[in-house]
């Protein structure tokens, strides 16, 4: 789940308007393509039929690489992110060997986006997944499943119903349980933050006045910009940019709530860490230390299941990719490669 950001989005937005102001009109060309719906930045990529309570869909997937024993599928966060903030991914995978796939999931940008509110349930979700699997012909003897954040959670519930289908599972930056996640938040965020700021973000929400300018200024400000990607907003990757321009907030907002601070919407009972026992299928648990949810409780992760290996980004925050690139690649490389050559 998480990464929202209408914050973000308002915050740059603007200062991207403003900047635009600069420019010669030809030279805004570029920028309206890369915005383009129908024309990611990886590329057109393959759209995928799903069979839904509701009828038929499309999801939108992008294959990356050739490789016949390690081919990744990437769960974004949110939920209704975008695949956009794996973009970085390219940089690593191809010189490894390891094809990968690109996947917006239903209600996210690229793919369809119908005015379902039933479809907005985790098992719908994992549902999708299996479908998607097979559309690509991944099996368990090369099929390796990343999720982050939002996309963790549906990797584990993924990995609950069908890990037979899998390799190896990685889960990145998200904890087993919700009410852990809260937790972290009021002990670490809530309590730490000026009393001030806090009241102005409290009364915000009170009011459901969550595209305020000042809310999402604060928010940046004070939380993201440390753990959400531990740079200033100014300075965030254009993929990153983005990819909160294009999260569905109709999606977001019902099932994680209005913000980073803790999750409030459909996913707040969600609880899986006695289930966890469960998965015996190698896994990679990866935490960040500056992250929005608790690299200890993680850790912990990474010694229910039967047959698992943590990697700690020191210098991470939630987007551990961006933050702490070097680390988050070479674990995660290593990972795969140790499963392929039967050495995990």
């Amino acid at each position: 789940m998480r990464i929202f950001i209408l914050s973000v989005l308002m915050v740059l937005g603007l200062s991207a308007c403003e900047a635009g102001e600069t420019m010669a009109q030809g030279e805004q060309a570029p920028i309206m393509q890369a915005l383009s719906k129908d024309v990611p930045v990886v590329g057109k990529g393959r759209m995928i039929t799903i069979q839904t309570p509701k009828g038929e869909f499309e999801v939108w997937t992008k294959k990356i690489g050739n490789n016949p024993t390690m081919k990744v599928l990437l769960l974004h966060g949110g939920p209704a992110m975008t695949h956009e903030i794996y973009e970085v991914f390219g940089k690593h995978f191809p010189e490894a060997g390891i094809e990968f796939y690109y996947y917006d999931q239903l209600g996210s940008y690229f793919s369809d986006q119908p005015n379902e509110p039933e479809l907005w349930k985790t098992e719908r979700f994992v549902e999708e997944v299996e479908q998607v699997r097979i559309a690509l012909g991944l099996d368990s003897d090369n099929f390796y499943l990343f999720g982050q954040s939002w996309g963790g959670l549906l990797a584990i519930e993924y990995a609950l119903k069908y890990q037979d289908n899998l390799k190896g599972l990685v889960i990145a930056n998200m904890v087993s349980s919700i009410a852990e996640y809260n937790a972290y938040a009021t002990r670490e965020f809530f309590n730490k933050m000026d009393p001030k700021v806090l009241k102005r973000l409290k009364a915000f929400e009170a009011a459901g006045d969550y595209g305020n300018s000042e809310y999402l200024a604060l928010l940046v400000e004070h939380h993201y910009e440390y753990h959400i990607l531990r740079m200033p907003a100014a300075e965030w990757p254009d993929e990153i940019n983005r990819a909160f321009a294009h999260l569905n907030p109709d999606i977001y907002v019902p099932m994680q709530g209005p913000s980073e601070l803790g999750a409030s919407g459909a996913l707040i009972a969600w609880d899986r860490q006695m289930d966890l026992k469960n998965i015996h299928v190698p896994t990679l648990v990866i935490g960040a230390t500056f992250d929005t949810m608790d690299p200890k409780h993680m850790e912990w992760m990474s010694t229910q299941v039967q047959n698992g290996r943590f990697l700690l980004c020191p210098n991470g925050s939630h987007l551990s990719q961006y933050d702490d690139e070097d680390i988050f690649f070479a674990g995660l490389i290593k990972f795969i490669k140790d499963v392929d050559a039967h050495q995990f």
